[in-house]
């Protein structure tokens, strides 16, 4: 798709949610998913392994549980991040 195409797709996916309607987008394009989305679910090998709020998380953490990290590794990997490890 085209610059154009893609902005026209986001902003009519921005006006659903704005106006409480649920929206389910696929993609592997993490800025663009980090966009647009109140809510992102992560699935790896068929299964959901996350519910975060976006605010809460950036690409690399996505990317983590895309490959097959643990939640659990990731939320450990933001905590040492803050310490400085």
């Amino acid at each position: 798709m085209d610059v154009g195409a893609i902005e026209f797709i986001h902003r009519a996916i921005i006006n659903q949610r704005d106006n409480n309607k649920a929206v389910l987008l696929m993609s592997f394009e993490l800025d663009e998913i980090l966009d647009v989305s109140d809510r992102i679910l992560v699935m790896h090998d068929g299964e959901i392994v996350a519910d975060i709020p976006a605010h809460e998380t950036n690409e690399q953490e996505l990317g983590l549980l895309m490959a097959g990290t643990s939640y659990e590794e990731v939320l450990e990997h933001r905590q040492q991040q803050k310490e400085g490890v």
